[in-house]
């Protein structure tokens, strides 16, 4: 068959295991919740007597709805599947595939396909879900079909990008990184098209029909809008909204298609065929030593052919030319590793590549906002400033890359095989932790520094002024150490390398989206916001507990108890302050408190418990 044995055992197994049920569970309950927190704040805020406030209702939620399930679909498929695959290439079950009968097609289709399975399990669970939204009214079942297919085929292309990456490259972290930069790179060339920035048309093409036919979220804002039938086959033809599900599609198809001609050729990587021949190499050096040994042992006149073969091979010429020259390791040599050495491969110059290219585009976009005064005002109902529409996407991409690169430091290490002659050495805990994280912070050295490099450049041009500017800065650094002490926290705790990479960009992630969907509920359903505190009561417990499943669930603590207690009510209380306009010194002095009591919690324990959080003194298994 053309999906072949691998997804078909992933389709047997899957039902086994409790988490798939799990998963669907929360997945719903959390779609209710936030339709019970939406429906408070409106009765909160206004009367509800007539059926037009109820449909009203209905057609802003779906607007919100919408756009959150998307953005989760889309980071679940495509950091699932790229996590998936390079799962197998760390731990070299890859190569085992690549050396059976499947073919190429049966093993990418497939392996994308298990690595989707539950994804598409989450869409369908969420189907009547949506469809309770239409009984409110304001929402038509094609709205609620237009919304599931583009949510589905974004989701087939944003797996097939993951897996063809993870087929691609020989590094998780190149993996999960040019994976964000490519989808948020998308996102923001068609948000360029879409404001009329690179031109005005194309042909009978509008930029705003450019854009829904190319862009997910354009599309997706689109869907979720009213339309009338499409009488004609043109007007069906050139709706941005059929355009993007064709292109989607095709999309998926090509990025699978050239996957399927080069997944042997990419695999097993050069770096790996290098590695291999050298340690054949070294193999057949000493099988030859000890032969001559051993033949010289019999007939000692032979001696002297011997001698003379060691002394005349190139690596005997290599070691004389080295003898007296070798490399100064630092007295931490873990950070001296991750500063001195390749540790994540020489490729990471496409990845710092690819977000310059991110970079410039975003510097642009600030260019052309202070040019045009945008720079200056807010937009959303005068809450949310201009700027930040193209900024906090950029430094969202920034902490994700981080914080990535922070997981996959410990995960390699486990991967390889390495982390076990590491623990045998007399290299401490705080040098291991502290040569993690200070190596980590300089490698991404320009996804910390290019940040904050706008944010004086937006300063120099009065769009912020000198106190706004120092809480940003101060913000921006307190966030990148957070995510890259969460990455290692992730990294030492789960013993499984994809589960370790999904809890910790997903907190990342589900961060991001909660205060952006808190927002979007507070600006759609504005009104007093002072008393919008009991109704996202549930919202914030919600994000409580799953913050301490993630963090404290394994290695339980009390500081890790009370961080997943305030981080939620801090980021809330931040939230409310930040639409109301209060003072900007309160809610920094609240964020980088909380942040940083989070960022203690994980490193004090990873230092003062390092056996235990390393795995060394557990007797059960791993947790899948």
């Amino acid at each position: 068959m053309f999906v072949g044995p691998v997804f078909y055992r992933e389709a047997e197994t899957t039902p086994r295991r409790p988490r798939h049920y799990l998963y669907r569970t929360i997945y719903v309950l959390a779609l209710l919740v936030l339709i019970c927190t939406a429906w408070f704040v409106l009765a909160g805020v206004q009367i509800i007597s007539t059926v037009g406030d109820m449909a009203r209702f209905g057609a802003i939620l779906f607007k919100i709805l919408a756009p959150v399930q998307l953005a989760l679909i889309t980071f679940l498929a495509a950091f699932g599947t790229a996590s998936a695959v390079s799962q197998e290439k760390d731990r070299r079950t890859l190569i085992l595939l690549l050396m059976t009968r499947l073919s190429n097609s049966e093993l990418v289709v497939g392996k994308l396909l298990a690595s989707l399975l539950d994804i598409f399990v989450l869409i369908l669970a969420a189907l009547p879900v949506f469809l309770l939204v239409t009984l409110l009214g304001g929402v038509s079942n094609g709205q609620v079909a237009r919304v599931f297919l583009i949510t589905l085929t974004t989701g087939l292309a944003a797996g097939s990008l993951g897996s063809m990456l993870g087929l691609w490259r020989e590094k998780t972290f190149q993996t999960l990184a040019l994976t964000a930069l490519t989808i948020v790179l998308w996102s923001a060339i068609w948000e360029a098209v879409h404001s009329g920035m690179l031109f005005q048309s194309l042909g009978d093409l509008s930029c705003e029909t450019l854009a829904t036919g190319f862009s997910p979220l354009r599309a997706i804002l689109a869907g979720a809008q009213p339309r009338l039938a499409q009488t004609s086959w043109i007007s069906f033809a050139l709706d941005g909204v059929n355009l993007y599900l064709v292109v989607s599609l095709g999309i998926a198809a090509a990025l699978n298609g050239w996957a399927i001609v080069r997944v042997r050729v990419w695999n097993p990587s050069r770096e790996l065929r290098m590695g291999q021949a050298d340690e054949i190499e070294q193999a057949s050096i000493w099988g030859a030593e000890h032969d001559i040994k051993q033949l010289s042992q019999v007939n000692p006149e032979k001696q002297q052919v011997a001698e003379a073969a060691r002394s005349g091979h190139v690596d005997a010429a290599r070691s004389k030319a080295t003898a007296t020259k070798s490399r100064e390791v630092w007295d931490n040599p873990i950070l001296w590793r991750e500063m001195c050495t390749w540790a994540y491969g020489r490729k990471v110059l496409i990845i710092r590549l690819a977000y310059l290219v991110f970079f410039a585009m975003a510097a642009g976009a600030l260019y052309w906002a202070i040019a045009s005064g945008a720079a200056t005002t807010r937009s959303t109902a005068g809450i949310i400033p201009a700027v930040a529409g193209f900024l906090s996407p950029f430094f969202l991409v920034s902490l994700v890359i981080i914080n990535a690169l922070a997981v996959n430091s410990v995960t390699n290490e486990r991967d390889g095989q390495a982390l076990d002659i590491l623990l045998a050495t007399d290299i401490s805990p705080k040098e291991f932790v502290f040569g993690k994280l200070w190596g980590v912070l300089w490698v991404t050295k320009e996804m910390v520094l290019l940040p904050m490099a706008l944010c004086i450049v937006l300063w120099s041009q009065s769009g912020i002024s000198t106190e706004n500017l120092i809480y940003l800065l101060g913000g921006l650094a307190v966030m990148d150490v957070f995510v890259t002490m969460l990455g290692l926290h992730c990294g030492m705790t789960y013993s499984n390398s994809r589960t370790a990479i999904g809890v910790s960009l997903g907190s990342v992630f589900f961060l991001f989206v909660g205060v952006v969907t808190c927002l979007a509920i507070m600006i759609s359903f504005s009104g007093s916001f002072q008393g919008q505190y009991a109704p996202f009561l549930a919202f914030i417990g919600g994000g409580s507990v799953g913050l301490y499943v993630a963090l404290g669930s394994r290695n339980p603590s009390g500081a890790i108890f009370w961080a997943s207690l305030l981080l939620p009510m801090a980021t809330f209380f931040a939230i409310v302050s930040f639409v109301l306009g209060n003072r900007e010194l309160t809610i920094f002095m609240v964020l980088s408190g909380t942040y940083g009591f989070t960022t203690a919690a994980m490193l004090v324990p990873a230092i003062s418990e390092f056996d235990f959080a390393m795995g060394r003194t557990r007797t059960g298994g791993d947790d899948g």
